[in-house]
């Protein structure tokens, strides 16, 4: 079993401690997504958190896009990725579509700064090319798992001499690079979790930073790029907390001071299961194409991330910028309840409704769907802003969506009723036409004053 301390009761004084102190510097956070899906939730929170933070402090917000992994790019994921931040409101300060003094921002435009600093490792000996094949690891965890030994790499190539290392390069065997892993048992702080101890040299091999293709791994790169970018803070999913001391040792090896670590909880489906890129329905794009506000979207992100001085709900995103606080951040999983959106949203629209701006927006949204999906004949008069407006006000408590309003079960509000012909009404069951009489003896009883405007809205 691995284990990882983290060790509780000075935590949030350590946290602090640490987070001060690094604060004093121009604050610098990334986002670095890979392109090969759409945005999801847990991929947005991790965004939004750096982006706030960068924000609050005066700092910068960079996008960068590891595509390291050619083989799982998706095309146009990129665009969309950019898209959608864009839709939330989340602007990076530097990125591949805005520029920046330490670009570039994709990966995969950086390869000759990989290689040249993987060939300084190698000459400082920190790390060794490694020749085994795809069949020898696999037969060497095999041997392992019979003798219920740790899965890990056995450090065979770490000690070949020069002369054999050049031997297999005259021979053009394919290779990678590993990092030479040493004892980490020094705690080291994270923002979020406090104190972290974690030998990974006991528990993990020596990592690949280079693969066979020339192309660089997660730890490399990312490494490589936020020294290069002047990361200060780096915060980003728990899952990645173990892999922290590794990445640390790279510094280390290069001589360089790292950034300060954070590492966000899980977030967690009902029945406790992680958030997963296959589920449609926590895809933001999903959200958006159901007629959400972004603002809605970002609020139930923040209600399951945790980390401010007050409620984000009907909040937008200015408004949340200044109550968020790093250290308020909880270690428990947050787990997440779509059907609070639904409430978010209508928050949102009661807000819209009450800023002359933002109501003619959703007048003109509103009026665009008419038209596109009711195809009945519409009643005189009802695509005027006035007529609009009123049909929003008096469903604004009964609706979260404004699609809500197209649905057959509010029908009536747009479209004018079949004319029926007393032949017609006499081809009606008995029920429907008891139901019929009853109403007109209803309506006989009104008068025409009962029908003002100022009477029926106080019914």
């Amino acid at each position: 079993m691995i284990v990882m301390k983290s060790f509780g009761i000075p935590r949030i004084i350590s946290r602090c401690l640490s987070y001060s102190a690094r604060c004093l510097m121009d604050v610098r956070v990334r986002f670095a997504p890979s392109p090969t899906g759409e945005l999801h939730l847990g991929g947005l929170r991790t965004a939004l958190y750096n982006y706030l933070f960068a924000r609050q402090h005066g700092g910068k917000f960079i996008l960068r896009i590891e595509d390291t992994d050619q083989a799982r790019v998706v095309p146009g994921a990129v665009e969309k990725l950019i898209d959608i931040l864009k839709w939330v409101g989340i602007s990076p300060d530097e990125g591949p579509q805005h520029g920046g003094e330490y670009g570039p921002y994709t990966q995969s435009e950086r390869l000759d700064l990989y290689l040249e600093k993987i060939e300084d490792l190698l000459k400082m000996g920190s790390a060794y090319r490694c020749f085994c094949s795809t069949k020898r690891l696999d037969l060497m965890r095999l041997d392992m798992v019979r003798r219920r030994e740790v899965l890990k790499y056995d450090g065979r190539c770490r000690s070949l001499t020069e002369a054999e290392i050049q031997e297999k390069l005259d021979n053009k065997m394919p290779y990678t690079v590993r990092l030479k892993l040493e004892t980490f048992k020094d705690p080291w702080q994270d923002l979020v979790y406090g104190p972290i101890e974690y030998d990974v040299a006991a528990y993990e091999g020596d990592p690949i930073l280079l693969k066979s293709d020339k192309y660089p791994t997660y730890h490399l790169a990312n490494v490589v790029d936020d020294h290069y970018m002047k990361i200060t803070h780096v915060l980003r999913g728990v899952e990645w907390q173990q892999a922290t001391p590794k990445h640390i040792l790279l510094y280390k090896a290069f001589g360089w001071t790292p950034p300060q670590y954070g590492h966000l909880p899980l977030m967690l489906n009902t029945d406790r299961s992680k958030l997963s890129k296959r589920q449609d329905d926590i895809k933001v794009q999903y959200f958006k194409e159901q007629g959400y506000f972004p603002e809605a979207v970002l609020n139930l992100t923040t209600y399951l991330g945790s980390g401010f001085t007050e409620e984000t709900q009907g909040h937008t995103l200015s408004e949340v910028v200044n109550t968020f606080d790093l250290k308020l951040i909880q270690t428990h999983s947050g787990i997440l309840e779509q059907e609070r959106i639904d409430r978010f949203n209508r928050m949102h629209l009661h807000r819209k409704l009450d800023d002359p701006e933002q109501r003619q927006e959703l007048i003109n949204q509103l009026r665009k769907m008419v038209t596109e999906n009711i195809f009945e004949s519409l009643k005189d008069g009802v695509l005027t802003d006035e007529y609009i407006g009123t049909v929003l006000d008096w469903n604004k408590d009964r609706i979260y969506l404004l699609g809500n309003l197209i649905q057959p079960r509010f029908s009536f509000i747009w479209t004018k009723p079949p004319e029926t012909s007393l032949e017609e009404l006499a081809n009606f069951d008995l029920d429907v036409k008891k139901a019929l009489g009853a109403t007109l003896k209803e309506l006989e009883c009104f008068k025409e004053n009962d029908f003002s405007q100022k009477v029926l809205k106080a019914s």
